[in-house]
């Protein structure tokens, strides 16, 4: 098992930022190599909902299916993913910072092989560390405090 670990700080609250994250749909605009999304569950979401997303990973297209395994609203959401023997659990810890106007983001992924795939985890944690910082990027711009 492989983990990788970055963290930011957002400048939005804490709900502001999980209303964003946790609505699947929008997957594609901060997930760095997510290319599409979509929701496959019916209701609102919540442990248990499903997405299918098509992802670009070392240069390939992989589809891949997501279940939320935690949706703890405004602090932690959690979502697994199992492609080609190759298990990801992806985790989202939100806190509150400056008083509650920003967000301390802990971006978590936990990458596990089969007997046959295992040896590819060194390969995917390394590449998932630089998605994630990518992602963090794009989350900042996102949530970029707005000039007063």
């Amino acid at each position: 098992m492989q983990r990788v670990e970055r963290s930011s700080v957002l400048a939005a609250a804490p709900a502001e930022v999980f209303a964003y994250l946790s609505n699947l749909n929008n997957l594609a605009e901060w997930q760095t190599g997510i290319t599409e999304a979509r929701i496959t569950s019916q209701g609102e979401v919540g442990v248990g909902a499903t997405a299918l997303v098509t992802r670009e990973l070392m240069g390939q297209r992989i589809e891949a299916p997501l279940t939320v395994t935690e949706y703890e609203p405004p602090r932690r959401i959690a979502i697994g993913s199992e492609v080609s023997g190759v298990k990801v659990h992806a985790t989202l810890d939100l806190a509150p910072a400056e008083n509650g106007e920003a967000t301390d983001l802990d971006f978590a992924m936990e990458i596990r092989g089969s007997m046959l795939t295992r040896f590819m985890e060194p390969m995917i944690a390394s590449a998932a560390g630089g998605d994630i910082e990518a992602t963090l990027d794009r989350l900042k711009a996102r949530f970029a405090a707005e000039p007063t």
